[in-house]
């Protein structure tokens, strides 16, 4: 057998990364994230080459949410469940979800979203979502805006997340 392709990866190839970290990585601001966040994720679409469609696998330990609850205007998202049972908010529901679930999120308020292990067991998931940047992702729990871009000022990602109604005049630091 031939030597294996580079757009193929096995999962167990790859290291957990702490989500806290990355956040904080592309946001040097961020703090920890308290006790009702945390996961850790495995990279398979970048790892893969992927550019345009990023897929990540994700684990989440029981009592916590992966994220806080967000909405996106550039990017589709898509969940699904391996192992496991939680609770998905869903714009204005909370929905049971558990292995076998496929989830569309796609773009707008409508599509607010949160997964929360409910369980008592750890959750295994794909999170698959299209990469188009920019993006603007809302929080409507903390009235926060966010806003993402590759190749920012370092050359990385870039976030820059700020509450709604707080905005700097347009020539402000400019004289």
């Amino acid at each position: 057998m031939s030597e294996r392709h580079p757009n193929i990866i096995n999962e167990s190839e790859l290291p957990w990364v702490d989500t806290a970290a990355v956040a904080r990585a592309a946001t040097p601001a961020d703090h920890d994230r308290g006790q009702r966040f945390g996961s850790r994720a495995r990279a398979l679409g970048r790892s893969a080459g992927s550019s345009k469609l990023g897929c990540s696998l994700y684990e989440l330990a029981p009592g916590l949410c992966s994220f806080p609850f967000h909405y996106h205007t550039a990017n589709e998202e898509a969940i699904y469940l391996l192992e496991g049972s939680a609770t998905l908010r869903l714009g204005e529901h909370e929905v049971a979800v558990s292995a076998g679930d496929y989830i569309a999120l796609p773009v707008g308020q409508a599509h607010a979203h949160q997964l929360i292990n409910t369980s008592s067991a750890v959750v295994r998931y794909l999170c698959m979502s299209t990469m188009i940047y920019p993006e603007v992702a809302f929080y409507p729990d903390s009235n926060k805006v966010g806003s993402i871009c590759m190749a920012g000022p370092g050359g990385g990602l870039f976030r820059q997340l700020q509450r709604l109604g707080e905005s700097l005049p347009y020539y402000d630091g400019e004289d």
